[in-house]
């Protein structure tokens, strides 16, 4: 077995390799050495920069794509039971290993902080990675997305520190044992797992039961369902808990956010003393990342003012309020936002960076579940734009639901005061857009799924 893998991973094979959880897996094995070999429904920048560190990436799902020599296959949950692939690992014996374990193999030994939350975790993960990067202490990262180019999703470092994204979706976090855990915020979504915030809470505490002994929990002081598990998790024997917000009680305070455009300055005291720094991403969501970032780096024993200063290194994370261009004095930004509250405070963080500026919105909502439960507050979201268009459903892993269409959604944001409108052709967007925009106005394409294609369409037709 070669130094530093996994038992079984030495030649493994990942059915939907291009997905941003999964291709950071892949990435990290064969960066360790392991014979990485995958297949994904369509070429992609991120397979071809899996192909550039050694693996092999299959296009389309076929059974011949599985090598018989495979050690393991991995797959996340959205791989159905009657993938070939899979079918084909059950008739050779080949184990079939989740992403979650894999992952968890993968931070065996380093320090690790876990990152989870409803919102925020890519972001801050990426934060961390980049500042402790930054400082020279090159740790192993994974992350739900790209920092500056495709496959920069994650990495094996020489360091002893292992900076990772915890899914609660289908509770693969429970399979982590960190030593520093980071709660950002906790809501009701995934609403195929979920049926109540009772359950969201216990799947939390089962996360935060999963700390090493001697190890730290940070977690937002002043988020209603973070507050609600410091409290059940309190007087855990062997557990630090640093909380950290706005509020006098918190450990770590923040004091003051100024916007500077597509920009912050934060301030916070910690452990007794005041630092300023720079966050290069606008909104007070993003602010209060970095202090997260920056209580679990200080939990590990990087000083922080070490750490502060390395957190304006950070520029951000493709789909987090990314600038994808400027033509014809409008700027189109992309926004993975999907949940109400996400779409809210992007919405809130891009009217402060805008200031007279009008803010225009194409919006594609993500899972028919997560529309039939949100749909009303996610309507309610887009009336803080002033106007938008709201695509179908993009169900990724789901079955339509009869009933539920981006109508509720279209109804929700009309009764708040919205302009809004459908438009169910995709391939339109670019034109209705360009007709709407004038110099001056700012073009947010949010949503988790495909929407983030069409910004480049935008601007090409802006710039005609």
């Amino acid at each position: 077995m070669k130094p530093g893998l996994p038992t079984a991973m030495e030649r493994p094979h990942f059915i939907g390799i291009g997905g941003a959880g999964m291709s950071g897996i892949a990435k990290i094995l064969a960066q360790r050495g392991a014979e990485v070999a995958g297949s994904d429904s369509r070429d992609s920048e991120t397979a071809r920069a899996l192909r550039a560190h050694g693996a092999t990436v299959h296009i389309g799902h076929a059974a011949e794509h599985l090598a018989d020599d495979s050690t393991c296959v991995v797959v996340s949950s959205a791989i159905r039971a009657d993938n070939p692939e899979l079918v084909r690992a059950a008739e050779l014996g080949i184990p079939v290993v989740h992403r979650s374990d894999a992952l968890a193999g993968l931070m065996d030994g380093p320090r690790a902080i876990a990152v989870a939350g409803t919102h925020g975790k890519t972001t801050t993960t990426s934060m961390l990675a980049v500042s402790l990067s930054a400082l020279g202490l090159d740790p192993s990262y994974a992350i739900g997305g790209d920092l500056d180019a495709p496959g920069s999703n994650a990495h094996h470092g020489a360091g002893d520190i292992f900076v990772a994204e915890a899914d609660e979706s289908d509770r693969s976090f429970h399979k982590y044992t960190p030593q520093v855990a980071i709660i950002l915020n906790a809501e009701l979504d995934h609403h195929a797992n979920y049926a109540s915030m009772e359950e969201i809470h216990e799947s939390f505490e089962t996360f935060v039961g999963k700390i090493v002994p001697g190890g730290t929990l940070v977690i937002a002081h002043g988020q209603e369902g973070a507050a609600e598990i410091a409290r059940r998790v309190a007087d855990r024997d062997g557990l630090t808990v640093v909380t950290y917000g706005e509020e006098p009680e918190a450990d770590v305070r923040i004091t003051k956010i100024t916007p500077r455009g597509l920009t912050s300055e934060v301030t916070v005291v910690i452990d007794g003393r005041m630092l300023t720094f720079t966050v290069s991403v606008p909104g007070r969501h993003y602010a209060h990342n970095a202090v997260a970032a920056l209580a679990a780096g200080v939990a590990l024993g990087v000083p922080a003012h070490n750490l502060a200063s390395a957190l304006g290194k950070y520029t951000g994370v493709k789909r987090r309020l990314q600038l994808k261009g400027e033509e014809a004095g409008v700027q189109v930004i992309d926004s993975y936002a999907h949940h109400p509250t996400e779409m809210t405070a992007d919405l809130e963080a891009i009217r402060d960076a805008a200031g007279d500026s009008r803010i225009l919105v194409v919006f594609q909502p993500h899972l028919f579940s997560r529309t039939q439960e949100l749909g009303k507050e996610m309507g309610r979201a887009l009336a803080l734009a002033d106007a938008s268009v709201v695509l179908d459903i993009y169900p990724a892993r789901e079955d339509p639901i009869p009933g539920i269409t981006s109508e509720l959604i279209i109804a929700a944001a009309r009764t708040a005061g919205a302009d809004v409108s459908a438009e169910h052709d995709k391939a339109a967007v670019a034109d209705v857009i360009a007709g709407m925009a004038k110099p001056g106005d700012l073009v947010l394409t949010m949503g988790a799924g495909d929407v983030t294609d069409l910004g480049p369409q935008i601007l090409a037709r802006l710039s005609n």
